[in-house]
């Protein structure tokens, strides 16, 4: 177990499980807190046992099931209801008797929420925290108190919000953690107030921060600035409304520009491929300029960055993508200069030799083509291609002599599309149709159809993404189609562009380019 002196507690499972289209599986919480203690957090919060029947067989599954070597799996609920004892309350129990060593609950401490949402009075709040903080202590388990909505509270009644702060202390509670439920709260005003509530109780206090106003992590840091040791976060910033203060921004920053040792040995390295594992779990696409850990938070574009970039990569990158388990990456762009297509090319393992004539010319080249339509960034693979014709390698596993598609809608209803390629493949002659489901799945199966006896690994390889962008025209109704296509063959992927007057023309260019790459990968010979 890490350091008890300062707690990274994250609450994906349960606030961040919150977001709109998030829908956990029990597995998926499993699959997830397991990733969470690789990755060494301190404490990882899993739900509601007895709120919902999910949570209860999440924590009844963590006893058999999960073996933490960094975190303390933690409990959430509520303090008990008005009127009632906490040794009599059912919901308590479940804490109880979940199995936890640690219980997160949440308690009023805006003096409004108390008598409009509790329907109790102030006094009988403090009697709810106090006697329920105390019984689950007395079963042994550790208790943080959650106090909802205190940045409001303390605002409007700030001598009722510390009094919940030091009843909670008084009874045990180990760390009180203030809580800008409603994200409306500055990194000016977390300061201020954390550091009045730390002079005027003898509280440990934590930060829990939404991010609605976009200052969640900003807030968490301005927090523990003012004396907080307890910060709660989630994946990637996953949440209610717009989200949490996210887990990997705010480690980062406490690891790397705040020197705390937070994290077991050679964890940080690990922190995108975590964050990217946890947005398949949840099936969201990663944050492609996420911090840290998105696919762009370490890309250079302009050719003045990539210049000094080559110089010294720290000219334009405040820290090493490698600490956290990232690359930097050189975007090409019509911005490209000379400086950019030589650290593109080295990235992609081409090498140019230096030769100040042939970056220009791949540098004009890459504008003209982006001046038409053509980008880029998000496709390496035809950059590569690009770059290997340049320098008088051409990647060729076939010559096309022709290709079309035709498109019937029978009177049954039924549509048909049939695509037919003609192509030289090792000086033969082949003519291969198919039908398939819309023109360029045909053109695909054609594609392959014809070469799949001569380049058997072929059916390795498969189309995984393919997205449409029709570009404004330069005049009327004119239009440019960008088609970009994915690829993978099991072991890595790949991203692919063609540019025509319609969609068809645009999809059979990258067609082209995601199979001669994929062959290139397979180690094929061209002939």
């Amino acid at each position: 177990m890490l350091d008890d002196g300062f707690h990274v507690f994250d609450t994906t499972l349960r606030d961040g499980a919150q977001r709109e289209g998030i829908n956990l599986t029990v597995a998926d919480k499993l699959a997830i807190a397991r990733l969470l203690d690789e990755f060494g957090v301190g404490f990882i919060e899993g739900g509601w046992p007895g709120a919902n029947p999910k949570d209860t067989e999440f924590f009844q599954r963590a006893r058999d099931e999960l073996e933490l070597r960094h975190a303390r799996l933690t409990a959430f609920g509520s303090t008990r209801r008005a009127g009632v004892r906490a040794a009599e309350d059912p919901q308590v129990a479940a804490l109880r008797d979940c199995g936890a060593p640690v219980v997160t609950l949440v308690a009023k401490s805006d003096s409004r929420h108390v008598e409009l949402a509790l329907r109790t009075t102030p006094d009988e709040n403090l009697e709810m925290i106090a006697d329920t903080v105390s019984h689950l202590r007395e079963n042994g388990q550790r208790v943080f108190l959650d106090c909802e909505h205190f940045f409001d509270g303390y605002r409007h009644d700030p001598d009722y919000a510390l009094e919940v702060v030091r009843t909670a202390t008084a009874a045990g509670a180990d760390v009180v953690v203030l809580c800008d439920t409603n994200g409306g709260m500055l990194p000016a005003d977390i300061t201020r107030v954390v550091t009045e509530v730390r002079e005027a109780t003898d509280a440990r206090l934590g930060i829990h921060a939404q991010d609605d106003t976009g200052c969640a992590v900003a807030n968490t840091l301005a927090a523990v600035d003012a004396g907080a040791t307890h910060v709660q976060c989630t994946a990637n910033g996953y949440g209610e409304r717009v989200g949490n203060a996210d887990l990997f921004s705010v480690t980062a920053a406490l690891v790397l520009k705040r020197g705390r040792d937070l994290l077991p040995e050679g964890s940080l390295r690990e922190m995108t491929r975590v964050s990217q594992a946890i947005a398949e779990i949840v099936n969201i696409a990663p944050a492609t300029h996420q911090p840290y850990v998105g696919i762009s938070a370490f890309a250079h574009k302009a050719g003045l960055h990539a210049s000094a970039i080559k110089v010294d990569p720290d000219l334009y990158q405040h820290t090493d993508p490698a600490l956290v388990g990232n690359d930097m990456r050189m975007l090409v762009s019509d911005m490209a200069g000379r400086a950019s297509i030589e650290l593109k090319a080295k990235e992609l393992g081409v090498d140019l030799g230096g030769d100040r004539g042939l970056l220009g010319r791949v540098a004009d080249r890459v504008k003209a083509m982006e001046l038409n339509g053509y980008s880029f960034e998000a496709a390496d693979a035809s950059l590569e291609l690009l770059l290997r014709e340049e320098l008088g390698e051409p990647v060729r596993f076939f010559e096309v002599e022709s290709w079309r598609t035709i498109a019937e809608h029978r009177a049954d209803g039924i549509a048909v599309t049939e695509a037919t390629v003609k192509l030289h493949v090792k000086g033969e002659r082949v003519i291969a149709t198919a039908e398939g489901n819309g023109p360029v799945n045909a053109l695909d199966r054609a594609l392959r159809s014809a070469m799949e006896d001569v380049y058997p690994a072929l059916a390795e390889v498969e189309l995984s993404d393919y997205k449409v962008r029709i570009l404004e025209g330069t005049s009327g109704t004119d239009a440019i189609t960008r088609v970009l296509i994915g690829s993978t063959d099991g072991r890595g992927g790949w991203t692919t562009v063609g540019v025509g007057e319609n969609v068809i023309q645009a999809s059979w260019t990258a067609l082209e380019q995601a199979i001669t790459y994929g062959l290139l990968r397979q180690g094929y010979a061209q002939g």
